[in-house]
């Protein structure tokens, strides 16, 4: 009705000239409408929960009665006529009439369609039922019904040999084996029948045959149903007839149970081994000793020592490059496939994941066989999947397809690493020696047949699946063309006891490696380690020996032996981290830059040497840049303070009421001043640390330097999401993450050292020139008897002064109207180095005792009066005593200036002893920045960049290694600083409150 009103609605609005709303009208009228209460859900059915006279409706998804003198046919989804009820229509599905038989004939032709009497009984279906060895007829040649149906004896006799075949309505001739053992169709005694074929007991084969499936790994052993049924009639066959499909099947059996055999008993790899060695007459395939005629290749041989020789004797006869004209990249991997049963399926290339059982895009699956990319794939799979994707495994004998020089194709067979394998009860392939192995040819992915105990048709009790796959390709040592040695497949299955299928899953892996010979770069490493590291010796010799004649003491002692090994330390710091990042960028420029093949990336435990060697050299490092910070912030240091008083002023006697004449006193602020600006630049660095960090963590993940580092042949900065993404090689990122903390630290320092300190600001200098400014010289001891003098004695005479007349002496000295600022008259020196005596020494430190009593400044203003005044008193002693050094006034501890030989700055230490004397040597470099951050940029930078590697080796993660090292760096700082103000506080007598 609803059609019909529709047809009619587009008449009416074709045809007529009805209003809209007369249309509207009678849509509401005659279309179907939605009641607001109506539902949309139903009860679930499933169609074996379907009753016995019910089918299930595929479009209803529900159950329905079947109709009448009808029942349930075999699938669930139709109906089929009771037995003794023929078949009137048949419309498809359910839609059948039924008819009943008359008595005269009850029985039913195979088709349905038809009723006849029949010879004998009834079958349960209400079909006739003809006795073993017959057939049953039911129509004439031509096709016409018969009446009654007859039983038909097929001819076993010489002449025919023919017997009923399964479905009992031909007679076939009976199979050759029975007609060659028994010469009838009978399989009779003494004669064995097995798997439809009959033996004969007379034979040399071995009947004592163990229908055993091994679980190894479980340790597990029960009698496999497959095995039950067609180990023996497939070892028969292939033994007996050389059955081609037969010696398949039986090899298949064999690779089943993980080519594991034991002389002494018949299972699947005995009986494999048995024929083996029995059949040496037919000669061999291929002229390849392991591979009989009729067998298949399972096997290389059991004898020690064979498997270095097929894995690295033999070059494969092509070339691998990744650019040029010949470029080839391509490993061209094929497999010969055959199902269980003997029966070969395809040549089928490895390509689009045949041995991947981790799904993924085509794309990322081939990847695994582009040369030189390494590759790593794993996931987890449900055991239900496993189950439903492979009901019977699937064998591959694994070949490498290549060309010749004369373009001609081959195929190189690929030996198989089975780490299952068992000989002599030995998992032999687990050996760390290759000596011990056993290679193999035949490999499957999934075994689900061989675990089931009873029944082919059951849950397998255990099933066997390939976990982990693995493929190696070694480059041949010290080619220059890509050669390559044959490609080896390593397998391991494990085995999965089946319990709750739902709550099970498996986790596979499979991975492609390509290893060369690091021997020989082992052995330069170990050149250069052992060259540089008596370099380094000879140089702690000498940073020791110029330490001993700093602090003055000729004694070799225990702190000798400390401070040598401390030298050492940084020393080796230093070699280690030039051989990692030499060897880093070596790996980097040659294996990205090459065309044909010549070197490949050192595999993960091949970089454990490197990583060691990297981890040493941070140490090392970590231990040099920990001692520079504790001498740094233990240094002696004193402010002279060259101003004198000017005039005198009344100052009122405290307790007797009057008052008296007194000094002018000298201004402490400009001390405290040149103090604050000494604290400020203690930790002033040439690079930018937050700029250096954040800079090349851009260049790494945004601008994709990263990507330089991955494992495969590429050198392109970007990779396209859908594209495979190899891992990480762990020294290119150290050589990556190294050159640019390199290059942008070098650019930092060149620009500050060229541009920023010549036209923005040069902390260094400007903090001489305020020493000089504020009439303020600088004693500082880095050693007992070594140091740096800073004279900022004004050449003006005073510095506390005012606006107009500081501009006066500003404007003179611009125009040459005074001297110099000098030490020496009439030159510029301001900065030297100094090596002060030992009496200069000991008359120093008995002053500094009694400045540096009651822990320092930081308890003045809790201490008692006098100990104060006492420790001003000292100041000034101190104060004093510096100004009549630098004046040359005590003969007894003077001093004279030189410069310094070209020798002594290369070394670094001073050959002349100060003895009667100090010296003081002409220092225009500014070398007492030694003592702050700045004079130590080297140190800084490496260990930076040494940390930031070490973070990134060890999390493989650049954001975090950046941000770690930013942390320690201002926490470093800020120890620095604190540390710093505190030491700078107790030497000097400077209030820490005024040290900003």
């Amino acid at each position: 009705m609803a059609t019909g009103g529709r047809g009619a609605v587009v008449a009416m609005a074709a045809g007529s000239t009805l209003s809209s709303a007369s249309v509207t009208l009678f849509l509401l009228l005659v279309l179907p409408r939605v009641s607001q209460a109506q539902t949309f859900f139903f009860p679930f059915r499933q169609p074996e929960t379907c009753g016995h006279n019910q089918y299930f409706d595929i479009s209803a998804l529900s159950c329905v009665a079947c109709g009448s003198n009808q029942r349930q046919d075999a699938r669930g989804t139709s109906c089929v006529c009771l037995p003794g009820f023929q078949m009137i229509s048949n419309n498809g599905g359910p839609d059948i009439t039924c008819k009943k038989c008359p008595e005269h004939m009850k029985g039913v032709t195979e088709d349905g369609w038809n009723c006849i009497s029949c010879p004998g009984g009834l079958t349960a279906e209400g079909k006739c039922h003809c006795p073993t060895g017959h057939i049953l007829v039911e129509r004439n040649v031509n096709g016409t019904l018969l009446s009654q149906a007859t039983c038909e004896l097929c001819d076993e006799s010489e002449n025919s040999f023919t017997v009923a075949n399964a479905l009992g309505n031909r007679c076939v001739r009976c199979e050759p084996a029975f007609i060659n053992t028994s010469k009838s169709c009978a399989c009779s005694e003494p004669n064995i029948l097995t798997g439809g074929l009959c033996l004969s007991s007379t034979g040399n084969f071995p009947l004592r045959m163990i229908s055993t499936a091994r679980y190894g790994e479980l340790g597990i052993s029960f009698t496999s149903e497959w095995f039950a049924k067609y180990l023996q009639s497939s070892a028969a066959a292939c033994w007996v007839y050389g059955n081609l499909t037969s010696c398949q099947a039986l090899g298949n059996m064999c690779v089943m149970n993980m080519n594991c055999y034991d002389s002494s008993t018949f299972d699947a790899c005995g009986l494999f081994q048995f024929i083996f060695e029995n059949t040496a007459a037919l000669g061999t395939v291929h002229s390849v000793s392991f591979w009989r005629q009729n067998l298949p290749w399972l096997f290389y041989g059991d004898q020690l020592g064979l498997a270095p020789q097929i894995l690295s004797t033999t070059p494969l006869p092509t070339n691998f490059s990744f650019k040029g004209e010949n470029q080839s990249t391509k490993l061209k991997f094929i497999a010969a496939s055959y199902d269980v049963r003997g029966n070969f399926l395809k040549w089928q290339t490895l390509e689009g994941g045949i041995l991947q059982l981790c799904p993924d895009t085509e794309t990322r699956l081939n990847a695994a066989y582009s040369f030189g990319t390494t590759y790593q794939q794993s996931c987890e799979i449900p055991v239900p999947k496993i189950l439903t994707d492979f009901p019977t495994p699937t064998f591959y004998d694994v070949y490498l397809e290549y060309t010749d020089e004369n373009q001609h194709q081959y195929i190189w067979a690929v030996p198989v690493l089975n780490l299952n394998l068992q000989h002599k009860k030995m998992f032999v392939n687990k050996d760390s020696s290759s000596g011990k192995w056993l290679l193999t040819r035949r490999i499957f992915l999934v075994d689900t047949l061989s675990g089931r105990e009873n029944d082919l048709g059951s849950q397998p009790r255990l099933i066997r699946v390939a976990t982990q796959i693995s493929l190696s390709i070694h480059l041949v040592p010290n080619t220059k063309n890509g050669n390559i040695y044959p490609p080896l497949i390593t397998i391991a299955y494990r085995d999965i006891d089946i319990k709750d299928p739902s709550s099970q899953s498996v986790k596979v892996s499979f991975s492609v490696t390509y290893e060369m010979d690091q021997g020989e770069a082992h052995v330069q490493t170990d050149i250069a380690l052992g060259v540089l590291g008596g370099l380094a010796v000879l140089s702690s010799l000498l940073k020791t020996a110029g330490w001993k004649r700093r602090i003055g003491s000729p004694m070799i002692d225990l702190q000798t032996v400390a401070k040598f090994l401390v030298y050492y330390a940084g020393d080796l710091a230093n070699v280690f981290f030039i051989i990692t990042v030499g060897t880093g960028l070596y790996w980097l420029i040659v294996f990205k830059a090459q065309k044909s093949v010549s070197v490949l990336l050192p595999v993960p435990a091949q970089e454990k040497r490197f990583v060691t060697y990297v981890g040493c050299g941070f140490a090392l490092k970590a231990l040099q840049f920990l001692h520079k910070l504790i001498s740094q912030i233990t240094i002696d240091i004193f402010f002279i303070d060259w101003e004198r008083p000017k005039g005198k002023v009344l100052k009122a006697v405290e307790g007797e009421g009057g008052v008296r004449s007194a000094t002018v006193p000298v201004s402490i602020w400009r001390t405290y001043f040149v103090a604050n600006e000494w604290n400020e630049i203690q930790t002033v660095r040439k690079i930018n640390p937050l700029f250096q960090v954040l800079t090349v963590l851009f260049l790494l993940e945004v601008v994709g330097f990263k990507n330089l580092a991955l494992m495969d042949s590429s050198s392109s900065l970007s990779r396209s999401p859908p594209s495979y993404i190899a891992p990480y090689s762990r020294i290119l990122r150290y050589a990556v993450s190294s050159a640019l903390w390199l290059v942008i630290g070098l650019i930092q320092i060149v620009f500050f050292a060229v541009f920023y300190e010549r036209f923005i600001e040069d902390k260094i200098r400007q903090f001489v020139d305020l020493c000089c400014m504020s009439n303020i010289s600088v004693f500082l001891l880095s050693h007992r008897c070594f140091g740096y003098y800073i004279h900022g004695r004004s050449v003006h005479g005073h510095a506390d002064t005012n606006m107009e007349e500081m501009n006066m002496n500003l404007k003179r000295e611009a125009e040459n109207l005074c001297s110099q600022r000098g030490l020496v008259p009439n030159t510029d020196g301001q900065t030297f180095q100094i090596a002060i005596s030992s009496q200069m020494r000991q008359h120093y430190d008995r002053i500094h005792e009694t400045l540096t009593r009651k822990n320092g400044p930081a308890r003045l203003l809790s201490s008692s009066g006098s100990t104060f005044e006492q420790s001003v008193k000292a100041y000034h002693t101190m104060n004093k005593f510096l100004g009549s050094f630098i004046d040359h006034v005590h003969k007894e501890m003077d001093y004279f200036i030189k410069d310094k030989l070209l020798l002594e700055r290369i070394l670094g230490m001073e050959f002349m002893e100060p003895m009667e004397k100090s010296i003081f040597y002409n220092d225009e470099g500014y070398s007492f920045s030694s003592v702050l951050y700045y004079g130590n940029e080297a140190t800084l930078l490496i260990y930076d960049l040494m940390f930031f590697c070490v973070v990134d080796l060890a999390c493989q993660n650049f954001i975090l290694a950046a941000f770690l090292t930013y942390l320690q760096q201002e926490i470093f700082r800020f120890i620095r600083d604190a540390v710093g103000q505190k030491n700078l506080a107790s030497k000097t007598l400077v209030d820490q409150r005024f040290l900003i």
